[in-house]
């Protein structure tokens, strides 16, 4: 059993030896990007922005923004990615707690629905990354940025939920983005674990540290926005993105 450990341990650390090797060139020592890091993922997302359109513009079945959703959730990112840097508190290995900006994600898929929720999580996990990019593999960066975001995408599956349907949704947000993290973790963030941490726990390391910053947040989030006050911008809010009727804001309770 030794054996075999030390010999999927080595395959392991081989494979990885193998994806950090390709990333070179782009990622710095510290994980970091490297000024030609910077220009592909630039790159990459104008591509890919490029090739939604296409696709968009040739498929007449295809998801279709008008120009209000295109401005809302424009604004959406804007103030996700703004509140991001305001951070509560960071934890040494990634992840923080920080001034809402889950919420605004959500908003986006709880207003207009799981397609467009997710494209919107999709391009934030883009931003994230260039914000603070941390590379060890292609798929480490998908669980951590691109996947873990776009989950929260998944608020849409509330936006005809008559009762509490925002915080139904931001939950779901939440716990699916802190899945995909966990996930990152289990695959490559195990070796970080402090020597101090509970053996008997070892295995529960990734939930944990993932969604110790995540429910926080979320706890937070979901006083302020059970507030009367604020539930009810938040349904006036709703009726100005989507352009519905006052009925439309009871969905906000």
């Amino acid at each position: 059993m030794q054996a075999l450990t030390f010999e999927l341990d080595l395959g392991n650390f081989i494979v990885r030896r193998k994806e950090k090797s390709m990333f070179n060139f782009l990622v710095t020592a510290e994980g970091g990007l490297t000024t030609a890091g910077y220009a592909v993922s630039v790159i990459a997302v104008l591509i890919l922005i490029i090739l939604v359109a296409v696709l968009l513009q040739k498929n007449t079945s295809a998801l279709k923004f008008t120009t209000q959703q295109l401005v809302t959730c424009a604004v959406a990112l804007a103030l996700a990615y703004v509140t991001s840097y305001i951070k509560i508190f960071k934890l040494p290995f990634g992840g923080s707690v920080t001034l809402f900006s889950m919420l605004f994600i959500v908003l986006i898929g709880y207003w207009y629905g799981i397609k467009v929720g997710i494209l919107t999580g999709l391009v934030y996990g883009i931003f994230q990354f260039l914000q603070e990019p941390y590379v060890l593999s292609f798929f480490q960066v998908c669980c951590d940025y691109i996947l873990a975001f776009g989950a929260m995408g998944l608020s849409g599956l509330f936006t005809k939920s008559r009762k509490h349907g925002l915080l139904k949704a931001y939950i779901l947000a939440i716990l699916a983005r802190g899945a995909f993290h966990a996930l990152g973790g289990y695959l490559y963030w195990m070796d970080y674990m402090p020597d101090n941490f509970p053996k008997s726990l070892t295995a529960l390391y990734p939930i944990i540290y993932n969604y110790s910053y995540i429910l926080l947040e979320g706890v937070l989030t979901i006083v302020v926005i059970s507030i009367p006050a604020v539930s009810r911008a938040l349904g006036r809010m709703r009726i100005m993105a989507t352009g519905g009727n006052r009925q439309s804001a009871a969905t906000e309770k």
